[in-house]
């Protein structure tokens, strides 16, 4: 098992794309995995915290101005930005509304997972996943209320109690078994608790991904279009970030900064949403899986031309 494992771990980037496409492949698959979803990212956070030297999470929290600027700048930023381009573009109708809705997401529970992956600071990415997702009752209502006269049904109380149990339990357990298996145990077996990640995300990929082939086969083009608008706007987002946070947090934060902005949490809005809400929106969240999975594959070889280069 813990060949398998490490053997995960090193097949990473393969496993993910593997994930988000037998997802659409296998209706099946997806339709039996769809809800074991909310039980999978709890498993998933308590694995990630496990991963995480909480001596430089703490040594980050030192340093507010930083994370409150990234937390600013993924949160509150990022969908007025967005909603700008959408405007000036004059996308309308659900595509439009659905980009925006996923600009104002917290960063995805997988980030400190995805920056280990391809070299990017963890902790950081761990500290904003983290406090982004506590945020997010209190930003993403008032945001998609103001800039789309949308209402998302989110009870702030039901929305918090739901995160207390997804990110405050899976804390406790990783604290638990830190204590329980010692420094020691926890690094001979680091690159298997990776491995397990990356089946994890694998397994939540299989159940997004329930009626997704069903939409493809019904509507090719508009699916076409949904998906590189979801390439467009994770990409476009880790590129913006990236620049806006290079001189003044450097190369390495800058980068993992710009993946956690482009790689958001939708998984959230599949479970909070009404069931009024328009289906073409909550697909284009489904389709939104693609760039995050793939952006580990698609972007490591971009991270080690410029590591070579000296740049991270």
């Amino acid at each position: 098992m813990v060949q398998f494992l490490e053997w995960s771990a090193r097949r990473g980037g393969a496993l993910l794309g593997f994930g988000v496409f037998a997802g659409v492949l296998i209706p099946p698959l997806a339709a039996a995995t769809r809800d074991v979803v909310t039980p999978v990212v709890a498993c998933l956070m308590t694995l990630v915290l496990l991963r995480v030297d909480f001596i430089q999470v703490l040594g980050y929290l030192r340093r507010p101005l930083l994370v409150a600027a990234l937390l600013g700048w993924v949160l509150l930023a990022c969908p007025l930005v967005v909603f700008a381009i959408v405007r000036l573009l004059g996308l309308d109708g659900p595509l439009g509304a659905a980009v925006v809705i996923m600009a104002t997401g917290c960063a995805a529970t997988s980030s400190p997972a995805f920056a280990r992956m391809v070299g990017l600071d963890g902790e950081i990415s761990l500290v904003v996943a983290v406090l982004s997702t506590l945020l997010i009752p209190f930003t993403a209502p008032p945001l998609a209320l103001g800039l789309l006269g949308i209402d998302l049904a989110i009870s702030l109380t039901g929305l918090m109690g739901r995160l207390a149990l997804v990110v405050g339990l899976p804390l406790v357990v990783s604290l638990v078994i830190r204590r329980l298996a010692g420094p020691v145990r926890l690094e001979r077996y680091g690159r298997s608790v990776d491995g397990a990640v990356v089946l994890l995300v694998v397994l939540y990929g299989f159940g997004v991904m329930d009626g997704l082939q069903a939409k493809i086969l019904a509507e090719p083009l508009w699916v076409a279009g949904g998906v590189a608008l979801a390439f467009a706007g994770n990409f476009g987002l880790n590129i913006l970030t990236a620049l806006v946070f290079l001189r003044v947090a450097g190369a390495r934060i800058a980068l993992s900064g710009g993946l956690l902005s482009g790689n958001r949490n939708m998984a959230l809005y599949l479970a909070v949403l009404p069931a009024a809400t328009d289906p073409r929106i909550l697909i284009f969240f489904a389709l939104c899986q693609f760039p995050l999975f793939l952006s580990p594959v698609l972007l490591r070889p971009v991270y080690d031309r410029l590591r070579s280069r000296g740049v991270t």
